[in-house]
């Protein structure tokens, strides 16, 4: 499986921030990877700049979305 875009990554990420009171935003890149099973080669994929990871820089622009949707608390 690919790394999955940012827009497919909302969902899970909704449904996991749903679940806690307070969780952080590397708990949710933890849980997201899992829940879309990313080998560690994966999880540790880079963006071509090289200074952030790409399933980070995902999860963070699907945590950008919500939040200005009103779906989450940042």
């Amino acid at each position: 499986m690919m790394i999955p875009d940012f827009q497919s990554v909302m969902l899970p990420s909704l449904s996991i921030i749903s679940k806690h009171k307070n969780i952080s935003v590397k708990e949710v890149i933890r849980n997201v990877s899992e829940h879309f099973e990313l080998s560690e080669d994966q999880r540790n994929e880079l963006l071509p700049s090289g200074k952030q990871r790409v399933i980070d820089n995902r999860v963070n622009w699907a945590i950008t979305y919500l939040a200005k949707a009103g779906l989450v608390l940042r």
